[in-house]
């Protein structure tokens, strides 16, 4: 199980942190009002640490030098950003995500590398697709048979720079469409994968955990 870190005791900071203690994970939620812990259920087995969510040592007494995520879901945006880029640039997180209420600012985010998850009543949810890999495979769409499934892959940082053909000819399935700097955008033949990007693959429902496996890993180089 891994361990994570979510700033903000509001609404979706409780949920992620019940959703996420729920499935046997670590879980310390930080929060600068102490009564706001007063939200967690009663058998949340998480930890609660109040301070600033971009102080370091705020950070590091939640856990934060050995987090596989970090989600900044405070009600400020100027704060989630700081906090989500103190977590990568500093700890070097590899997940991280920030709640925005101030959509238009989106595109600043997405080119820090930083995913963002407009301030919306699913937004618990969406989070959770960015931070869990597990969730995101789930898919958003499925067709009428059952058999195919659209979702969310959360590729490794190795292939950053690589087409997206890399990642069809590994898994056998097709990259549909990518967000990138907020937005969606159909790949064409060259198109790379970047920081940041969001890729959005149809694949068979069944093939689904060993897709994710093997993009969880850097590419295979071929051997000259």
């Amino acid at each position: 199980m891994a361990h994570f870190v979510i700033m903000g005791c509001g609404r979706v900071g409780v949920s992620l942190a019940h959703t996420l203690d729920d499935s046997g994970h670590t879980v310390t939620i930080i929060d600068q009002d102490e009564r706001a812990f007063r939200r967690l259920r009663s058998s949340f087995s998480g930890e609660q640490v109040t301070g600033v969510g971009f102080d370091r040592d705020t950070l590091r007494e939640a856990g934060i030098d050995h987090a596989y995520a970090f989600a900044a879901v405070s009600s400020g945006d100027n704060s989630n950003i700081l906090a989500t880029r103190v977590a990568r640039e500093t700890f070097h997180v590899p997940h991280v995500v920030a709640r925005i209420y101030d959509s238009g600012r989106a595109e600043i985010y997405q080119r820090l590398g930083i995913p963002t998850v407009a301030a919306v009543r699913w937004s618990a949810d969406q989070v959770l697709r960015r931070i869990l890999p597990e969730q995101s495979i789930a898919g958003d769409f499925r067709e009428s048979s059952g058999r195919l499934i659209l979702g969310e892959v959360n590729p490794d940082a190795g292939w950053i720079g690589h087409p997206l053909t890399a990642m069809e000819h590994a898994t056998g399935a097709r990259v549909a469409y990518i967000t990138r700097f907020g937005e969606g955008t159909l790949p064409k033949a060259d198109t790379s994968y970047q920081q940041g990007d969001i890729v959005h693959m149809m694949m068979d429902l069944q093939a689904s955990e060993e897709i994710s496996r093997i993009l969880s890993k850097p590419p295979v180089e071929e051997s000259e």
